[in-house]
């Protein structure tokens, strides 16, 4: 169970922001924005990770990785960790964003 740990932790950080979503996020249904705010910062630190990574900066606990590796040994996790985290971000910053747009309109009516 421990190489799952990773992973689950990615898992759980979608699951528990997947309902902000239907609270106004728009991110899923929009995955072109999503694409063109998410792609450019991951690519960026996907290549400072390599680099610190083939540097020896620091390295990856197997025990807590499946064992898929892509190239220069990241492991699988560690580009998914590059997708999940800024999606949850954008599904977290749009539901804020949405609700206080809903506050604004509703102050604005009484």
């Amino acid at each position: 169970m421990e190489r799952w740990q990773y992973l689950l932790v990615l898992a759980a950080c979608l699951l528990v922001t997947l309902p902000l979503e239907f609270l106004g996020a728009w991110v899923y249904r929009r995955p072109v924005q999503a694409a063109r705010a998410i792609l450019p910062a991951a690519g960026v630190f996907l290549v400072w990770d390599v680099l610190a990574t083939v540097a020896g900066v620091w390295d990856f606990d197997r025990r807590y990785l499946v064992g898929v590796e892509l190239p220069f040994g990241l492991p699988l996790e560690e580009l998914l960790f590059f997708l999940v985290i800024p999606l949850c971000a954008l599904l977290t910053y749009g539901c804020v964003e949405a609700m206080l747009a809903k506050l604004r309109v509703n102050r604005a009516n009484r």
